[in-house]
């Protein structure tokens, strides 16, 4: 939480000629509810459909339509409220938050504002390795998509996409507890990584699936909170944090001129990397909220609430701690890992029977590295969980150098195959023979007297004798053994 020994932390403060200055942040995340059908009608969620397909007569606000609650979508805000160690309110209800927009044909949008679903809960987050801030949850509540309007197909007309509207939405308000554009993009990246193990939310943000609105305020360090502006729709990390570093620079430029921050909804341009003025903000009363009449309060049983809470999944803190505690991991190497839940469960299948930290440093440098570089995805990657493990087992037992591991692990890439086939049938055994290695090694020595005699005086010469040896034997040769040789005979 906000703590004094936060206050004293300067690394996030800007400071300017007039001084420090502080970050408030606080977010609003808005996270589609994973569900095949929408919020309050059977109309399909299906990404990618043409416009207008996927709107039922309720979507559409047709007279006489009346909206009927999906009860899954309440199961998955309740399960990601459990995830969030949050009060789950056994009593919530929808109010209708009124206001025109051209894609919201209802001319109002059930939300939840004075009795959500999920009350007050916490998020951990870790913004640099070794450091834990805990962000407070101020609260959860189910509410309708809006549809989608489209400017870009005729220069004199607005076009208009329904098949969002009524899509069931989790906003997840966040309590004003993050300092920096670090801990912000920290937040939204914990928290979509907890609602994908759960399974409430894909979190696709090139998809809108899941996006941010960011609150950003300014003020002189532990002093009185300014004026906050809100940035919408951000759905990047990338432009998270570059909405923020800009908003709090604009601001702290009107109030360093004398001037006033006007309390308003910005938006993000991506190109600029600057935020403009969308609206001027308004406030809970300007949308005349007022109870649903067409919707009953939500009653939750507690022997459902208890089978909920009995099916949760193993989440990301509880993973990373056991990969600590039980497979001897480091506390950043363990965050890397459980941040994705499908490469978690890779790196599982991988580390079976094996040494797990050997098994821990193949799957991050190489498996990983090599999805990066080619931008593949981790569901999509050529080389099985099990065949790495199997080259984890070749390289633990010494059947083969980590270099010809890496060579394995190539030819399973491009080619396919069994990794212990592919080293018995191309020769690509680690030769472990001492007798053998030590000719060769004596051949070099031979071969290269005036190198051989400068090891004494210089024992960083050994290193060339290494690479001598493991050039003549194609790399299979046990470097280990090597070295231990080369240095009895020159040192």
């Amino acid at each position: 939480m906000f703590t004094a020994e936060r206050i004293a932390d300067k690394a996030d403060w800007i400071t300017t000629q007039t001084g420090d200055w502080e970050m408030i942040i606080g977010l609003e995340v808005h996270a589609q509810v994973a569900s095949k059908s929408k919020l309050f009608s059977g109309a399909s969620t299906a990404y990618g459909a043409a416009p207008n397909t996927h709107v039922s007569l309720v979507d559409a606000a047709m007279p006489g339509m009346l909206p009927v609650l999906n009860a899954f979508c309440v199961e998955q805000a309740v399960r990601t409220g459990l995830g969030l160690k949050a009060q789950i309110n056994r009593f919530s209800r929808f109010d209708r938050k009124n206001y025109f927009y051209p894609d919201l044909p209802q001319g109002y949008q059930i939300s939840q504002l004075y009795h959500p679903i999920v009350g007050e809960g916490e998020l951990l987050i870790e913004p640099e390795p070794g450091q834990t801030i805990a962000v407070g949850i101020e609260r959860l509540h189910l509410e309708q998509d809006a549809g989608k309007s489209i400017h870009d197909l005729d220069p004199d007309a607005t076009y208009v996409d329904l098949n969002r509207c009524g899509v069931a939405l989790m906003e997840i308000v966040s309590k004003p507890d993050m300092r920096s554009p670090r801990e912000a993009a920290a937040y939204v990246r914990k928290l979509r990584a907890l609602v994908r193990y759960l399974g409430t939310c894909d979190g696709d943000m090139e998809k809108g699936n899941l996006r941010a609105d960011v609150n950003v305020s300014v003020r002189r360090p532990g002093g009185k909170l300014g004026t906050r502006c809100e940035i919408k729709n951000l759905n990047s990390m990338r432009f998270i944090q570059q909405a923020i570093d800009y908003e709090a620079r604009r601001q702290i430029g009107i109030l360093e001129a004398g001037g006033t921050v006007e309390q308003e909804t910005r938006l993000f341009n991506t190109e600029t990397g600057e935020t403009r003025t969308m609206r001027s903000k308004e406030d809970a009363h300007d949308y005349r909220y007022f109870p649903d009449p067409d919707l009953l309060p939500v009653k939750l049983d507690e022997d459902w609430l208890a089978a909920i809470k009995a099916s949760l999944p193993e989440l990301p803190d509880e993973k990373k701690a056991r990969f600590v505690r039980e497979f001897g991991l480091s506390d950043y190497d363990a965050g890397v890992l459980v941040m994705d839940r499908e490469k978690a469960a890779y790196y599982e299948e991988a580390a079976e029977g094996n040494d797990k930290k050997l098994a821990a440093n193949w799957v991050l440098n190489e498996v990983f590295g090599k999805l990066n570089k080619e931008g593949v995805a981790i569901a999509d990657c050529p080389v099985s969980a099990a065949a790495n493990g199997a080259i984890v087992r070749m390289i633990s037992a010494g059947t083969i150098s980590g270099k010809i591991a890496k060579q394995v692990f190539e030819i399973c890439w491009t080619e396919g195959g069994d990794p212990e086939k592919i080293v018995e049938e191309r020769g690509l055994k680690q030769v472990t023979d001492t007798g053998a290695i030590e000719a060769m090694i004596d051949e070099i020595i031979a071969a290269n007297p005036a190198q051989a005699a400068k090891v004494k005086d210089k024992p960083k010469a050994l290193g060339w004798f290494v690479g001598q040896v493991m050039q003549a034997s194609r790399g299979k040769a046990n470097p280990k053994t090597v070295n231990e040789i080369l240095r009895k005979k020159l040192l």
